[in-house]
């Protein structure tokens, strides 16, 4: 029960004192700072490509782009500003690593403009956070079912659960900023550059889609941690005692049910997203790497097939896992508060659960078992709580058929009925928007502010001292009062 395993893309390096003309010298220190920072976070990407995915520091990644954005939006807004003007168009080289392509590698592009590095800049904190969040999780084991844990353990568990939901919440919400804000700006300057007769293909990585799509998948990781947070008390109870009937303090499974609808939709609205580049092109090969020089093919350049695989095939198999786990809970639902009409419902229900699941556990889902490496650990995963799902949903089936078969006798549903009683999800996860943080120097930021009001504080007092020094005119007034004056020809 956890998020998706973003790879973590790599960069080029890039000295932005040859890209950029500081006519003043007022920015000649900020401009050379940026460069340090940027310098970092290409170290601490290439030292995270080396690692094994358990050592990986991503909080350490997630401090170095906490102080390298905003001296990237500081010397953005200076360039925008007329303050910092550019010798020549500059060229960034990112590793983008949501692209599947004919060998199944990451491809590195050489891309202009600084809209480039915003996204891809943003893109890695959010792939940062995602990642992150998943870290918290992974640490904290299967701590509901521990029968030896306290509640106060399981409350202090439960609020780094909910500090992974938060990560995963902002991570949802940068996406939604580059996909709304960001891309459109792209968009216009790649229209810019290609009419000069440059190259800028656009990856999956830069389609609006796609990142609109990574936002409702960071959702639906939220939401379904928000889901195991919810029922952690419960879970405990129900490993000593499984099957019907439920423990008394276990939450509506009405309102679990929802809840995995909700997960359910945003994975599959996710998965209809990021499938849309790859359904948009008709050639069935792949390019792998356009440099930066003359533009060699038509101003729709794309690069990689589509989105990659694995990211695909988790979105097919969440999908398909909350699906299955809202049939089960409707099913328990039916069983528990619906008397004894409702357990044909119930069974049906609950059988329609263990069939989607035993397709999962077979590897015979929508996503299917293949994959590579990088793939095994969320697969395992995944197969463990498949496996742990089966169980509990067999154990209920089990039980709410043999009292239907002895007591009830009502008849089971087809799933087409079923189907037409299946309630809309509820959201539990929101959405935490995005805000460009304050620029560590240039127009908007502190120390830029106090010099402009330093600066007019100053204008205002010379205002003042210069009409206190004017004589006064006759009728009370200045002896500038008349047309003309102190105008000499």
């Amino acid at each position: 029960m956890t998020s998706y395993l973003y790879e973590l893309p790599t960069t080029g390096a890039i000295s932005f004192a040859d890209a950029c003309v500081d006519a003043t010298a007022t920015y000649t220190v900020d401009i050379a700072d940026t460069t340090e920072a940027r310098a970092n976070l290409r170290a601490i990407l290439k030292e995270s490509k080396r690692t094994d995915n358990g050592e990986k520091d991503y909080l350490k990644l997630v401090k170095t782009l906490d102080e390298y954005i905003p001296k990237l939006c500081g010397l953005l807004g200076c360039i925008s500003n007329g303050e910092i003007s550019l010798k020549s168009e500059p060229v960034f080289s990112w590793r983008t690593t949501l692209s599947s392509t004919l060998f199944h590698n990451s491809p590195r592009l050489s891309l202009p403009t600084f809209s480039t590095e915003l996204i891809f800049t943003l893109l890695t904190y959010a792939f940062a956070l995602s990642n992150l969040a998943r870290a918290v999780v992974y640490s904290l084991g299967r701590y509901e079912t521990e029968r030896a844990i306290s509640d106060t353990e399981r409350k202090a568990k439960d609020e780094r659960l909910a500090f992974a939901v938060t990560l995963l919440c902002k991570a949802a919400g940068l996406y939604e900023y580059i996909g709304k804000e960001c891309i459109a700006e792209w968009d216009k300057e790649r229209e810019r550059v290609l009419s000069l007769g440059m190259s800028c293909p656009r990856p999956p990585d830069l389609s609006r889609e796609v990142v609109i799509g990574l936002s409702k998948m960071a959702l639906a990781d939220a939401q379904n941690l928000a889901i195991r947070k919810l029922l952690s008390k419960a879970a405990f109870e129900s490993t000593l005692t499984p099957g019907p009937p439920l423990p008394k303090p276990h939450p509506s499974p009405a309102l679990v049910a929802k809840l995995h609808l909700e997960c359910a939709s945003l994975y599959s609205s996710a998965r209809s997203l990021v499938k849309t580049p790859g359904a948009s092109r008709s050639s069935s090969k792949s390019k792998l790497k356009v440099p930066f020089g003359k533009d060699r093919s038509t101003p729709a350049e794309e690069t990689g097939e589509e989105v990659a695989p694995e990211l695909r095939r988790y979105l097919a198999d969440e999908h398909a896992l909350h699906a299955a786990l809202a049939y089960k809970w409707l099913g328990v639902d039916a069983g528990e508060h619906g008397g004894t009409n409702k357990c044909g419902v119930a069974v049906g229900f609950l059988a329609w659960a263990r069939k989607e699941l035993e397709e999962l556990k077979s590897g015979h889902g929508p996503g299917g078992m293949i994959g590579g490496e990088r793939e095994k650990e969320m697969r395992e995963r995944r197969k463990a709580r498949v496996h742990e799902e089966l169980e509990s949903t067999s154990t209920f089936l089990v039980g709410y058929k043999k009292m239907n078969d002895t007591m009830s006798f009502q008849p089971v549903p087809p799933q087409s009925d079923l189907q037409a009683t299946i309630p809309a999800g509820i959201p539990v996860a929101v959405v935490k928007p995005f805000t460009k943080p304050t620029p560590a120097f240039g127009p908007g930021s502190v120390e830029y502010i106090r010099r402009e009001a330093e600066a007019l504080e100053l204008l205002n007092a010379d205002s003042l001292a210069d009409g206190a020094a004017s004589p006064a005119s006759p009728g009370g007034g200045t002896s500038k009062s008349y047309a003309g004056a102190e105008a000499y020809y």
